[in-house]
């Protein structure tokens, strides 16, 4: 039995990963700031699970404040850090905000752990994102063998509607693969470059301090629990609200962008293996589904898990710091962790619209996100 702090464990995954640690037998000491983006107005039930599942501790706190980490720390055998500002494209004009949150409330958090704060500390297990490698991996259609990660694509080219990235070096059309741990990182947006920041703090005090790691990079998460009222990131949560309200989805690009969507439980799942591994992997493993599928298809079946007519308009528009395609080779996550991913998109998407048909309608902010973005000339 372990004691677990988990920051920011309130959140979307925090709640499906606190009442598995706790259920396995562990304490768990949940930090987190409650912030109104994510949770809103906190004007219903939606965290009674925290003061009703036995085992948790709940400290209402910050990761960027010494008194509160020190707090949470005590007594504390291992730490799961979920704390972080997770919007790509609010980070690219939020800068100061996602650097203090994600960047010092983990420099903080290492810190103090390094500095004796919390002895007993044995492992940190990160949240980071598969956003840490820009695009994801590719190769040239005449050749299999040599592996790219193009840059990120110019705003140029994107208002060329040239989408696709090409090979840097010849301007060949190139074929996504799955991306591994060991292709190269290259962050797009400001929220990318304080995960891969997080990485590199984690990592290093660890290893240093003489402790456990694990970084976990998610793909695409999704699933029951995850926030509604948060305009800024998860595609699924923004377009089930406009599907609940007739509106139509707007599409960027042409559509055809993918993402590996993989859901909330076996991301949990991947969490809870890497708490109580027998060893900690000290390494980097993706997290994902190891499937590819374009954005134009999740819109369509998320339609139909809501048996709702697919209104779907491809707009042509695109968001600086977006990647076109990202999928996770997940063979480390299966032989690090010994966890195959157990839930399908379809299964998902179903259990996904069923929860959210049971939620308060939220208002729809994707026209105001939107416009924020275009007057920051971060849209085009």
């Amino acid at each position: 039995m372990q004691t677990v702090l988990v920051t920011g464990g309130a959140g979307f995954i925090g709640s499906h990963l606190v009442p598995l640690l706790a259920g396995r037998g562990n304490r768990v000491r949940v930090l987190d700031t409650l912030a109104p983006q994510i949770h809103g107005m906190l004007t219903g039930r939606e965290l009674d699970w925290l003061a009703s599942t036995p085992g948790v501790e709940f400290v209402r706190g910050s990761v960027t404040n010494e008194a509160d980490l020190r707090t949470a720390l005590d007594g504390i055998t291992a730490v799961v850090h979920l704390s972080a500002e997770t919007g790509t494209g609010q980070s690219m004009y939020e800068i100061d905000r996602y650097c203090r949150e994600n960047v010092q409330g983990t420099a903080l958090l290492m810190h103090l752990i390094a500095n004796g704060a919390a002895p007993n500390v044995r492992r940190v297990v990160l949240a980071s994102s598969r956003s840490v490698y820009g695009e994801g991996a590719y190769v040239v259609d005449t050749d299999d063998v040599t592996r790219i990660t193009p840059s990120s694509r110019t705003a140029e080219a994107l208002r060329a509607s040239q989408w696709e990235p090409v090979c840097p070096a010849t301007g060949a059309a190139l074929r996504v693969i799955p991306t591994r741990e060991d292709d190269r990182t290259a962050p797009a947006s400001i929220y990318a470059a304080t995960k891969l920041m997080q990485e590199d703090l984690v990592r290093i005090a660890s290893e240093s301090a003489g402790i456990g790691h694990t970084i976990l990079r998610l793909q695409n998460v999704y699933g029951e629990g995850q926030s509604l009222n948060n305009p800024y990131t998860g595609i699924l949560s923004i377009f089930s609200t406009r599907i609940r309200r007739g509106l139509e989805l707007p599409i960027f690009e042409d559509g055809l962008e993918s993402r590996d969507f993989v859901h909330v439980s076996d991301v949990a799942a991947a969490f809870l293996a890497a708490v109580e591994a027998e060893t900690p992997a000290n390494c980097v493993i993706n997290v994902g589904s190891g499937v590819a599928t374009p954005v134009i298809e999740i819109a369509r079946a998320l339609c139909r898990s809501f048996e709702a007519p697919e209104n779907v308009r491809v707009t042509g528009q695109f968001r600086l710091g977006d990647i076109r395609h990202n999928v996770a080779d997940i063979r480390r996550l299966v032989e690090r962790l010994g966890h195959v991913p157990a839930v399908s998109l379809s299964e998902g998407l179903k259990r996904f619209a069923t929860w959210v048909s049971r939620q308060p309608l939220p208002e729809d902010q994707l026209g105001r996100a939107n416009e924020e973005l275009a007057r920051r000339k971060m849209m085009g």
